[in-house]
């Protein structure tokens, strides 16, 4: 019952019942990433491709997409990444979520937000003043 009271008066959390109504009717599930967000594609969009959209799981937030399904959502590739044999790269860091307006965000020494003091001015900075 709760989950139906959320997807009925919120649009943020999971999805709404019109793209619940949506995916029944049109669409075809293509694969879950490791964060629990289900793909699907079906129907045609405006410019006559498939359409593909994604249901969170939980809070959406973009963020949370992986640049493999990111590419395919947007048409970048045609194959899913769930149909793939795609091993990351030693260098490829695992996905960070957006921090912006949590305790986690950067802060840089001198911001409002921090204890810090402000870096001193070293001279090299010239202020802009009108007329000069």
């Amino acid at each position: 019952m709760k989950k139906f009271l959320l997807q009925f008066f919120t649009w943020w959390n999971g999805q709404t019942l019109g793209t619940r109504f949506h995916t029944w009717r049109k669409g075809t599930r293509v694969g879950e990433d490791e964060f629990g967000n289900v793909y699907y594609e079906g129907g045609k969009d405006s410019e006559g491709r498939t359409r593909r959209w994604v249901i969170y799981n939980g809070i959406s937030d973009a963020s949370l997409v992986p640049p493999g399904w990111h590419g395919w959502l947007h048409h970048r590739v045609d194959v899913a990444p769930a149909n793939e044999n795609y091993t990351p790269r030693e260098w490829q860091k695992p996905h960070l979520p957006n921090l912006t307006g949590t305790a986690g965000a950067y802060r840089p020494k001198g911001s409002a937000m921090t204890p810090q003091d402000r870096p001193r001015v070293t001279g090299d900075y010239d202020a802009w003043t009108p007329g000069g």
